[in-house]
């Protein structure tokens, strides 16, 4: 339990990195989800899933 609350921890220091760094690339990039297609992010947030899984795989 004590490694998922460090990931999402780490998780947010990241997201919050990026949006203070770059505020105005973060707005536009949000924008541009809408453009894309349901099928097309669904492929990105898996592919994204099983890279994450298998880092954490291969570190444990």
């Amino acid at each position: 339990m004590k490694e998922l609350i460090i990931a999402f921890g780490l998780f947010l220091f990241i997201e919050g990195i990026l949006y203070a760094i770059f505020p105005s690339k973060m707005k536009s990039m949000l924008k541009k989800i809408n453009e894309i297609n349901d099928n097309q992010l669904r492929a990105g947030g898996l592919t994204f899933v099983i890279l994450g899984f298998v880092i954490i795989w291969l570190i444990k």
